[in-house]
C-alpha cells in the first residue's frame, strides 16, 4: 500500500473518533498512577442471599493447568502469567478468574484459593497483563462474586481486591469506550458494594453514574447492544444479570430506580438475544462472535428466572425486526434466516465490526446450512484481516474490496451505509431489499443490492450491482457438516443436511465455483467447510435454494 492510501486509511479512520479518544490514549499512555496498598476498608455486611451467578464452561482443568480459545497451557512459573508465547487474549483469559463461577466451581474451592494467592504473589502491582483495566475489572468481579457465593477470600486477597480497586479508578478506559469502560464501571459497583466507608462510597457512586450514561447510549431502542455483536450483546446481557443479583445481596444500597431500570432491561435484551440466536440454541456469528465466550441464551434465560425477572422468549413471529441494530429474522417452515441491514456498529466505535453489510446466515430443519465465518482470534494476523473482510462473509465482494475498509485488529476508515431497506409479505413468502455504499469510493461508484425472498420451500437471492465494477463475487459459505454437490447440469448443485435432508441450487446470471473454506465457531478453532462462488456475469445474478 503507498503511503497516500495509509494515510487516507488513517485520516478516515480517525475522522470518525470522539475527542476523548484521542486525547485518553495520550494520557493513557504518559499517566500510570502508583499503586495503593494501604489496608482495604473494612467489608460491607450482606444481607441478602448468596451469590448465584449465571455458570460458564470450566477452564480450570487442574491446579495448575488451563483451557482458553481451545488451548491448554500450564501455569507452572510466575512469569507464565505474563508468557509472550501465549496470544494477549489467552493471557487476558487467565487473569479474569472466569473459573471461580463456572460449573462446579464448588469442588474446585481450595484450587481457587491456591490460584488467586498466587495471583497477589506473583503479579507485582501495577505491572504486565494482569494489571491492564479489562482484566483487572473482571478479576474484581469473579473476586466479589467467589466470595458471596459462600466462600472466605484470603486476608491477602482482600488487601489486593481493595488496591485493584483503587487501580482501576485511576486507569477507566475512556480511550476505548463500549463494553470496557461497561465492564469498568461494574467492577467498581462490586468493590463498592463489598467494601464499606468513605472510599468504597467513592467506587460506587463513579461506578454508578457510569453505568446510567453508558447503558443509555450502549443499549439501543430495540434492546440491542450497540457493537452489533450478538456475542458482547450477551456478555452485557449477564453483567445486568449480575448487577440485578448483587442488588439483592445488599439491599436499599443502590437507587431503587436504578436497579428497576436493569430489571426492565433484561427481558428486552434477552428477546433481542432470541431473535439471534439459531434453533441449535446458538448465536448468529454476525461482527466479532463466537459460542463458548458469553453464557447462551438458555443460561441467562435461568439467571433471569432466579432473579424472577418475567421475560417471553416465545417461538418467533414470520418477521422479527431489530431496526436500530439493523438486523432482521425470517422464519418460514423449517427455514430460519439473519439478515445484516444495518449499519456496522457505532460511528466512533467500530473495533468489533466486519466487512458484512447484507450479509445472512440460515438454518434449515434445526439444523445450520449458510453461516457465517466466525471469529477465531483477536492478534493482528492475516487470519484476523480474512476473518473480518468481505471475502469471509454471505454477500457480495466487487472488485476484490471489502465493503468496510477493516483493517489492523480493531480499526475500520471508510464504511458502508445502508439504504432502501424495506420488507413486505405476500403470496406466502417474506422478500427483504436493502442497499449499501461501501463500495462508491471505488471507481465507477458501485451500489450493492439484494433482496431476499423465503417461502416454505425455497430462498431466492437476488444480488445487482449498479454503477460500473470490473468483478463481483457472491458468497455462501457452508457449514462443515454440509455435503456439497454440483450438479450436473451448469450452475446447479446440492447441499445433503447431516439429518439427510437435502437441498437443490440454481444459478441464474453467473458462474458458478465451489471452493475449499474455513469455519471458525469458537476462538482458536478452525473447521474446513465448502464455499459456493457466484462470479456475476453481467450486473446481476439469482441463486435459488430450493428443499421439500
Amino acid at each position: 500500500m503507498v503511503r497516500w492510501q495509509k494515510l487516507s486509511r488513517l485520516f478516515h479512520t480517525i475522522r470518525y473518533l470522539r475527542p476523548v479518544q484521542i486525547y485518553g490514549r495520550i494520557w493513557f499512555r504518559l499517566y500510570s498512577p502508583s499503586v495503593d496498598l494501604s489496608p482495604a476498608p473494612l467489608s460491607r455486611l450482606p444481607s441478602g442471599e448468596s451469590f448465584l451467578p449465571v455458570r460458564r464452561e470450566q477452564s480450570l482443568l487442574s491446579p495448575r493447568l488451563f483451557r482458553f480459545i481451545n488451548q491448554e497451557h500450564e501455569l507452572v512459573n510466575a512469569d507464565d502469567w505474563d508468557n509472550p508465547k501465549l496470544s494477549k487474549l489467552w493471557r487476558y483469559n487467565l487473569h479474569y478468574f472466569d473459573d471461580l463461577t463456572a460449573a462446579d466451581a464448588e469442588a474446585r474451592s481450595s484450587w481457587h484459593q491456591d490460584l488467586m494467592l498466587r495471583w497477589v504473589q506473583e503479579n507485582p502491582p501495577g505491572r504486565g497483563t494482569g494489571w491492564e483495566p479489562y482484566p483487572t475489572s473482571l478479576r474484581i468481579v469473579n473476586w466479589v462474586k467467589w466470595d458471596l457465593a459462600g466462600n472466605l477470600l484470603p486476608s491477602e486477597c482482600r488487601q489486593s481486591l481493595s488496591s485493584q480497586a483503587r487501580w482501576l479508578s485511576r486507569r477507566l478506559e475512556y480511550h476505548l469506550l463500549g463494553n470496557h469502560l461497561l465492564a469498568n464501571a461494574k467492577a467498581l459497583v462490586f468493590a463498592g458494594l463489598f467494601f464499606e466507608g468513605l472510599e468504597a462510597e467513592g467506587w460506587l457512586t463513579t461506578g454508578m453514574k457510569l453505568l446510567k450514561r453508558e447503558l443509555q447510549e450502549q443499549i439501543l431502542a430495540d434492546a440491542g447492544h450497540f457493537e452489533r455483536s450478538p456475542m458482547y450483546h450477551a456478555i452485557v446481557l449477564a453483567d445486568l444479570l449480575d448487577l440485578a443479583q448483587i442488588a439483592l445481596i445488599y439491599p436499599d444500597v443502590l437507587p431503587p430506580e436504578d436497579v428497576e431500570s436493569w430489571r426492565e432491561t433484561i427481558p428486552r435484551m434477552l428477546h433481542w438475544l432470541a431473535v439471534m440466536t439459531h434453533p441449535d440454541e446458538e448465536i448468529a456469528l454476525f461482527n466479532d462472535a463466537a459460542f463458548g465466550i458469553a453464557p447462551c441464551l438458555s443460561d441467562l434465560e435461568a439467571g433471569a428466572t432466579a432473579l424472577c425477572i418475567a421475560f417471553d422468549t416465545s417461538p418467533k413471529a414470520a418477521v422479527n425486526e431489530l431496526t436500530e441494530s439493523g438486523y432482521v429474522r425470517l422464519q418460514k417452515g423449517p427455514a430460519v434466516l439473519i439478515a445484516d441491514v444495518g449499519n456496522i456498529g457505532p460511528d466512533y466505535l467500530p473495533g468489533h465490526a466486519h466487512a458484512d453489510s447484507l450479509s445472512f446466515e440460515m438454518s434449515l430443519y434445526e439444523q445450520r446450512v449458510i453461516v457465517d465465518t466466525g471469529t477465531s482470534c483477536y492478534d493482528m494476523t492475516d487470519e484476523r484481516l480474512f476473518e473480518r473482510g468481505t471475502l469471509a462473509h454471505n454477500t457480495v465482494q466487487v472488485n476484490g474490496e471489502d465493503s468496510s475498509e477493516v483493517w489492523g485488529s480493531f480499526r475500520v476508515a471508510r464504511r458502508a451505509r445502508p439504504s432502501d431497506y424495506s420488507i413486505r409479505q405476500e403470496h406466502g413468502a417474506v422478500t427483504v431489499s436493502c442497499a449499501h455504499d461501501g463500495y462508491t469510493r471505488l471507481s465507477g461508484r458501485p451500489v450493492h443490492r439484494r433482496k431476499w425472498s423465503l417461502d416454505e420451500k425455497k430462498l431466492l437471492v437476488r444480488d445487482s450491482i449498479e454503477g460500473n465494477f470490473t468483478e463481483a463475487v457472491a458468497r455462501f459459505h457452508f457449514h462443515p457438516d454440509v455435503v456439497v454437490v454440483e450438479g450436473s447440469e451448469p450452475e446447479t448443485g446440492s447441499l445433503q443436511l447431516p439429518g439427510g435432508e437435502e437441498l437443490q441450487w440454481q444459478v441464474q446470471g453467473g458462474r458458478q465455483i465451489v471452493v475449499a473454506g474455513t469455519y471458525h465457531p469458537e476462538f482458536g478453532l478452525s473447521l474446513p467447510n465448502r464455499c459456493l462462488e457466484i462470479v456475476l456475469k453481467g450486473n446481476c445474478s439469482e441463486v435459488e435454494f430450493r428443499w421439500n
